[in-house]
């Protein structure tokens, strides 16, 4: 990519919505740990620098900074909370601890203009902001000036505008910053100068021709889950390199209903895809039999995929390249840029290699998109609409939608119930409108009456969330109407649950996923 905004990560949970932000604006934008800035600063020759938030503190000894380079490659940067402290720590200023925290909502008041606000604000306006810090700065270096204060913060915004370095404290990446994205936007256009021209189309041809690079004549293997990126992902490299690519199909028994079909009909009718079809039902029940740590679950899953791919590729008369559908998210999150839990977080994906007894090498395609950018190439590609606005589905599937062992009782009546939810949200008009919905199989089970008769069946819960972003949710806000429908014809038309309740549970700023 010519026109690239490097974001420095130094650890905060919403790094993404950074990187979100800027391609948001039409610039192409790639995160990396700030102890690997040297090397994508090689790979990448970034137009701007972005500096993220973070936990740690510059006050202590030892905690993240950005590379010298960063201040001395005379490009624009810009540095959010943690990384505006950095900014002035490192340029020379002050920053301190133990003085006003400022967690939430806040106001900021505008002092200056600056490109920054430019057709956002102006002097003496006040607007809402979202404030994560403890630490404060508390002098400038030289050159730098106060835009905007807070209460908690005097200097909530700064900037050296002869060499184009800015910082702001509160976080311009999240929603609840309700004019952040366009701050952003300023950043890339105005100061950095880049134009807003990336498009899924570009992103399409480029992959392509680097996906011939990368393969060359050799074989490859996609593994089809069920799910949109394994998909987008197949039919992107079946457009590069055509019938080197053979896709296959693992149906684990853990989808939803109806979903191996739909998958199998579509890449043998309306694409032409080669596809081999493995039932291997028996063999995942029989590797989960017992097993009820959901980590372990995960992990037993993706070996035996792994194990699967392994054999048919070895039946197809071998393969160089395995294909995945890994998306930008698995690949943070699956990478502990700190020290921190992230590195746990995506355990079922292979987002950090392959097994070494493998001989096959990856091809992900879509390791540098977000989900909705997914989407647009799916639709880009020509996949049907119905497939490719499909709510996110864990690789694991209704396994983990199961505390507790997996049966094959259970699965039935978890699937039985999950369609029908679906369905009654399809019925309502209301499927595009949510991100992702999906029923839950709880491990109790309650005691209820029936007709005339006393019954002992499973709690079945309902979970719908709304997202832009993926990274915050809230949940749904269904009518009672609506609740009392779907509960009512899941009790009555699956054999097995006696009780369904609603999770209204929501995901924060900072919090861990939800699926």
């Amino acid at each position: 990519m010519t026109n690239t905004v490097l974001i420095i990560d130094f650890g905060s949970q919403v790094t993404q919505l950074i990187a979100r932000r800027v391609r948001e604006a039409g610039v192409y934008s790639e995160i990396v740990p700030f102890n690997q800035a040297e090397g994508a600063r090689e790979r990448l020759s970034p137009k701007a620098v972005i500096l993220s938030g973070g936990p740690a503190s510059v006050t202590e000894t030892g905690t993240p900074r950005a590379p010298d380079w960063v201040w001395s490659s005379g490009l624009p940067v810009l540095g959010i909370c943690y990384g505006e402290q950095a900014m002035v720590e490192q340029l020379g200023g002050g920053v301190e601890g133990g003085h006003s925290r400022e967690f939430g909502r806040a106001e900021i008041e505008v002092k200056a203009t600056s490109p920054l606000f430019e057709g956002i604000w102006s002097p003496g306006e006040r607007d809402q902001v979202w404030m994560s810090h403890g630490d404060r700065v508390t002098g400038l270096p030289d050159g730098f000036a106060a835009i905007a204060v807070s209460e908690g913060a005097p200097f909530a915004a700064i900037a050296n505008e002869e060499r184009r370095l800015y910082g702001v404290q509160f976080h311009p990446e999240v929603v609840h910053t309700p004019r952040g994205a366009e701050l952003i936007s300023n950043f890339v256009h105005k100061i950095a100068g880049l134009p807003g021209d990336w498009t899924m189309a570009h992103f399409r041809t480029a992959e392509i021709e680097k996906i011939r690079q990368q393969v060359g004549s050799a074989k490859v293997i996609s593994g089809l889950s069920g799910g949109v990126d394994s998909a987008v992902a197949s039919v992107l490299i079946h457009e590069a390199i055509g019938d080197q690519l053979t896709c296959i199909f693992v149906d684990h028994g853990l989808l939803r209903e109806g979903e191996a079909e739909s998958v199998v009909d579509m890449f043998r009718g309306a694409y032409n895809i080669p596809l081999v079809h493995v039932d291997a039902r028996e063999r995942f029940l029989a590797a989960l039999d017992g097993v009820a740590d959901p980590e372990k679950k995960r992990k037993t899953i993706g070996g035996l995929f792994i194990e699967v791919f392994e054999e048919e590729a070895e039946k197809l008369g071998g393969a160089d390249f395995l294909a995945q559908g890994t998306l930008y998210p698995d690949v943070i999150e699956s990478v502990s840029f700190t020290g921190g839990p992230s590195v746990t977080i995506k355990s079922h994906h292979n987002v950090g290699g392959l097994p070494e007894r493998m001989n096959l090498k990856l091809v992900e395609p879509l390791r540098e998109l977000f989900k909705d950018e997914v989407r647009t190439l799916g639709r880009e590609l020509g996949l049907p609409d119905v497939f490719v606005g499909r709510h996110p589905f864990p690789g694991p599937g209704l396994a983990i939608r199961m505390p507790g062992a997996v049966t094959r009782e259970k699965l039935e009546i978890l699937r039985k119930a999950d369609h029908i939810y679906l369905e009654e949200i399809r019925r309502a008009g209301l499927y595009d409108e949510i991100w992702q919905a999906f029923a839950v199989l709880l491990p109790v089970r309650s005691v209820g009456v029936m007709g005339d008769s006393r019954t002992y069946d499973y709690v079945c819960a309902l979970r719908a969330v709304t997202s832009m972003d993926g990274m915050t949710a809230d949940y749904f806000d269904f009518s009672h109407d609506f609740l009392g429908r779907a509960s009512t014809r899941i009790i009555n038309e699956v054999n097995g649950i006696n009780r369904v309740v609603y999770d209204i549970t929501s995901k924060p700023p900072g919090t861990i996923e939800w699926e």
